[in-house]
């Protein structure tokens, strides 16, 4: 990992502001799960053509996610069947920022995914908030009361963005679960998560790369996967297939 913060430190940085303005209005989003010594081959070669945002002289930034849902996990089982419409509930902390959003996302039958949040003060359980209950009673469908804490996500993140300011690519190292529940913890190291989000009319290296490395769009859900493996008694048989390819990746 020093390896590929060295590659990232001496790559142009930008801005919490200057990202702002990288504005994707015909976005689509991708993932990819590749090894750390992919991600540095990867860096190595996309590293002169993209910014590394920066926050207070860092590069690599600290996330804390606490998700919630019903005792029954039903958030988790929706998604497992395949439903297009689905949620999520979050509280995510920028550790680097100190700032903590009280989130919902969205799916609708379009697959399209809206993110609505407000800014809360960090506290074990967001529902002691009245106005973070308020806002979780508007903006999703469960009751209140059927939500607790019930997922940690804890991972380090590198945000790049390309010269053209056509595309976004966050990388999610160090990915570690703790399950609130049953005490249980995993880890997804050294395997990274990568997020490109595209103008969908725009070409792209870092794809042209992803394509000669042979390396093909993953799709995955770090609460879904979380849940698998620090939960493995729950209903799973769709996310076998993901959880074979991360175990394989892992011992590579």
């Amino acid at each position: 990992m020093e390896e590929i913060l060295g590659i990232v430190q001496g790559m142009k940085p930008i801005t919490l502001d200057e990202m702002s303005g990288v504005k994707l209005m015909n976005r689509i989003d991708t993932k990819y799960l590749v090894t750390e010594s992919q991600l540095r081959d990867i860096l190595v070669r996309i590293c002169d053509a993209y910014y590394a945002q920066e926050v207070e002289g860092n590069r690599l930034s600290p996330y804390n996610t606490v998700y919630y849902d019903t005792p029954e996990l039903t958030m988790y089982v929706i998604h497992h069947n395949r439903h297009l419409v689905r949620d999520k509930v979050r509280v995510r902390t920028y550790v680097d920022s100190h700032l903590t959003f009280c989130e919902v996302k969205h799916k609708n039958n379009k697959g399209r995914t809206k993110k609505k949040r407000i800014v809360v003060d960090p506290i074990p359980n967001i529902l002691d908030n009245p106005e973070a209950a308020a806002f979780l009673a508007e903006k999703q469908p469960y009751e209140i009361s059927s939500l607790s804490p019930h997922l940690i996500t804890i991972f380090d993140r590198f945000t790049l963005v390309n010269y053209e300011k056509t595309e976004r690519l966050t990388i999610d190292c160090n990915l570690r679960f703790e399950n609130l529940r049953n005490g249980k913890t995993a880890s997804m190291a050294p395997l990274v998560v990568m997020e490109l989000k595209q103008d969908g009319r725009a070409k792209s290296l870092l794809k042209d790369v992803l394509f000669d490395m042979r390396i093909r769009p993953f799709k995955v859900s770090k609460y879904c996967i979380g849940t698998c493996m620090t939960r493995p008694d729950v209903k799973q048989n769709r996310f076998k297939k993901k959880l074979r390819r991360i175990e394989k990746l892992k011992q590579e």
